[in-house]
């Protein structure tokens, strides 16, 4: 499996020739020339995982892919896109993603908490290579292989990332949600996720905008 990083939560996977892009937000950059893709997937509706600006001209530039997203987003977006609520399966080409969670993580509780559809990607040998879980800190209970790890968030302490990271116990982990962090405080998160993450899990930054196998 390869991903590339675009920034903030947007990640592509490319596995057994098929290309899903998660989450393309107004943090994310790069992802804006990316054509051939199988599928879009959105977490929830907030726009630095669902960018109004620049997502009509990513599905113009992809026609073939699939749209989905939760079922608040895609309310919002009509069109061809299809809503995924937890409990939800389907295949693009021969991955299996299924939708979890259902519900953004507690910013405040004088706000309002949207739908976010948390997504489990998979084959036939293993259906969870990878979880994204959006601005949530849902687990799977199921042997994950990948995690994007949500690194910094309003909603979010480090003491409750780690805890999820130790939950989740995938074998890789790699950080997202991180634009909202400082260049220079970048290593006092990731060197507590890799000093604290479970025995057995990787914590691996992704470069951004490059392709990595994992």
């Amino acid at each position: 499996m390869q991903l590339t990083h675009f920034g903030h939560s947007c990640l592509l996977v490319e596995h057994l020739g098929t290309r899903v892009l998660f989450d393309p937000g107004n943090f994310s950059h790069g992802f804006e020339g990316i054509a051939g893709l199988d599928a879009i997937a959105i977490t929830h509706q907030h726009p630095d995982h669902a960018d109004p600006a620049r997502l009509p001209a990513l599905v113009e530039a992809n026609p073939g892919a699939a749209l989905y997203a939760d079922p608040q987003t895609t309310a919002q977006l009509g069109g061809e896109w299809t809503a995924v609520r937890p409990g939800d399966a389907f295949d693009v080409g021969p991955l299996h993603l299924r939708g979890t969670g259902g519900r953004h993580a507690v910013i405040h509780p004088d706000l309002a908490v949207v739908d976010n559809t948390a997504y489990l990607l998979g084959d036939d040998e293993n259906p969870a290579r990878l979880l994204h879980p959006g601005d949530s800190l849902y687990i799977p209970h199921e042997n994950v292989d990948v995690l994007a790890l949500p690194a910094a968030a309003p909603w979010l302490k480090i003491s409750e990332a780690i805890d999820y990271l130790r939950a989740v116990a995938p074998r890789v982990a790699v950080p997202i949600h991180q634009a909202i962090l400082a260049n220079e405080a970048t290593g006092i998160f990731y060197g507590r996720y890799t000093d604290m993450a479970a025995e057995g899990t990787e914590f691996r930054v992704l470069p951004l905008e490059d392709s990595l196998d994992l």
